[in-house]
This record gives C-alpha cells, sequence and structure tokens, in this order.
C-alpha cells in the first residue's frame, strides 16, 4: 500500500491565479493540485488534497486523517498567523509536516513573519512561489523514503 501525503490549504488559497498574480503567480489552484498528484503517483505515493476558507474545515480534515496519513504539507495562509486551533490539530499527529508559502512572508508585513506552525513543522519552504509546493513533495517524499541523496 502505498504512503499517503495530505496537503492542505489555507485561505484565499483558491483564487490562486486571480488573486495578486504578481505575488502568487498565474496557475490555479487546480493546476498545483494537479501537478503533485502527477508527481506523488509517479514516485508510487498516494496523495489528497483540501482547501478551505474556514478554519474548523482544515481542522476538521487535519482530525479526520488520524491513523490514515504518512505525513502532511500544508499552506495555512492567513491561518498561519493566527491559528492555535490549526496548529494544536496537527499536533495530533506524529508525521512530517512541511510548511509552505507561495511567498517570502519574512519579507512581508511584520505580522507575517510569524507562524503559529513553523516550530512544530519539519521544515518551511517560503517565497519560490508554487515550486515550494512541489520541492515540499520531493522532501517529503524523501523523509518518508529515507532517502538523503541530493538528486
Amino acid at each position: 500500500m502505498p504512503k499517503h501525503i495530505l496537503v492542505l490549504h489555507g485561505p484565499n488559497l483558491n483564487m490562486l491565479g486571480k488573486r495578486e498574480p504578481q505575488i502568487y503567480g498565474k496557475l490555479s489552484l487546480r493546476d498545483i493540485n494537479t501537478a503533485l498528484e502527477k508527481k506523488a503517483c509517479a514516485a508510487g505515493f498516494s496523495l489528497s488534497t483540501f482547501q478551505s476558507n474556514h478554519e474548523g474545515a482544515l481542522v476538521d480534515r487535519v482530525q479526520e486523517a488520524l491513523g490514515q496519513i504518512h505525513g502532511i504539507i500544508i499552506n495555512p495562509a492567513a491561518f498561519t498567523h493566527t491559528s492555535v486551533a490549526i496548529r494544536d490539530a496537527l499536533l495530533l499527529h506524529d508525521l512530517p509536516l512541511i510548511e509552505v508559502h507561495i511567498s517570502n512572508i519574512h519579507k512581508r508585513e511584520a505580522f507575517r513573519s510569524q507562524s503559529y506552525i513553523s516550530d512544530i513543522a519539519t521544515g518551511q519552504i517560503v517565497g519560490l512561489g508554487i515550486r515550494g509546493y512541489l520541492l515540499a513533495l520531493d522532501a517529503m517524499m524523501a523523509i518518508l523514503t529515507d532517502k538523503e541523496d541530493l538528486m
């Protein structure tokens, strides 16, 4: 049975391609999810994605995944800076966790550099556009297969 990775997208990411394309790019969330699913499948992993503009829905999805997944990639978006609830839900899992941000949250408004997720994450990828998602997936698959190569 393939190892399963859950990718979570926070608020407003459903508007990728339309919202501030100079910051977030022109590709849609569907484009990103499709690329992630293809890459995971080609490497022998299964992957599911979930997006919500509602904090409780993200918490519910994290809780529902207990015992069913092997790693989590999350772009909490605006909830990065505000959600103790999502943080607490993520702490239910003793799994690799990678936090992703399309923009460099450390080069933006001061409030955006505070993350309630980063100190519990295995790693954080910021500022590399949508490539950050693909890099996070590469890293997660390497972690789950215990590979340390530099390919």
